[in-house]
């Protein structure tokens, strides 16, 4: 687990690899305070290669920066030749994922298992 870089470590992001699929756990507030974490995250994610998902179910809040990030980690992981997944949006979260539209340009599941049996390969 990396621990957020905020000062009341508000956030943290967790990876693991499920049958070749990187899967990364996010937890507490993302935003401009502690995204960095996050961006270290996918970056190591990117350079491994093939289908990541992003599970959010843990997530509070995520603010534009949040956002951004997960929107410039999906171009790295496309550029690579992979895929980023969400799973988990709920509450807040998935409202600002919807009035953006940005519930459109990612595939969505509702669970990290959902988003596992997918054929989104």
């Amino acid at each position: 687990m990396v621990p957020g870089q905020g000062d009341d470590e508000r956030f943290t992001v967790a990876a693991r690899a499920v049958d070749g699929v990187v899967v990364l756990s996010l937890a507490g507030e993302l935003d401009h305070d502690t995204a960095g974490p996050l961006r270290e995250a996918l970056d190591a994610a990117v350079e491994q290669g093939g289908r990541m998902v992003v599970d959010m179910a843990g997530l509070a809040f995520c603010d534009s920066t949040g956002l951004n990030t997960l929107l410039h980690g999906r171009i790295s992981v496309q550029q690579a030749g992979g895929r980023l997944e969400l799973a988990g949006l709920s509450g807040p979260v998935a409202r600002m994922f919807r009035i953006t539209g940005a519930d459109g340009v990612f595939p969505v599941h509702p669970d990290v298992d959902q988003a596992l049996r997918s054929d989104h390969r």
